[in-house]
């Protein structure tokens, strides 16, 4: 898989919900999911559609906030597949 130009992140950033931001080589977005139970049952919804695409993100749970980082770790930046997953995650939220 292709790793993404600088242009192409951009324009798949603007095409996610708000809150999505580039740090490095990943693509990061806090949740707010009010409580603990919340974020745990979020993280918990996000395992499905990481799994059917074999792309699993990194996430971080600090109470009722879930951090979801996303990066295609074997090619060592952002793809295509970032976004998808991404996306599929923000209808989930």
């Amino acid at each position: 898989m292709a790793l993404l130009e600088q242009q192409e992140i951009d324009e798949a950033l603007s095409g996610l919900a708000d809150g999505w931001l580039q740090e490095g080589e990943a693509i990061v977005r806090a949740f707010d999911c009010g409580d603990f139970v919340g974020s745990v049952r979020f993280v918990d919804s996000v395992v499905g559609p990481a799994e059917e695409m074999g792309h699993h993100p990194d996430i971080a749970i600090s109470w009722s906030t879930v951090t979801v980082a996303v990066s295609t770790h074997s090619e060592g930046g952002l793809t295509s597949a970032d976004f998808e997953l991404a996306a599929k995650i923000d209808s989930l939220a």
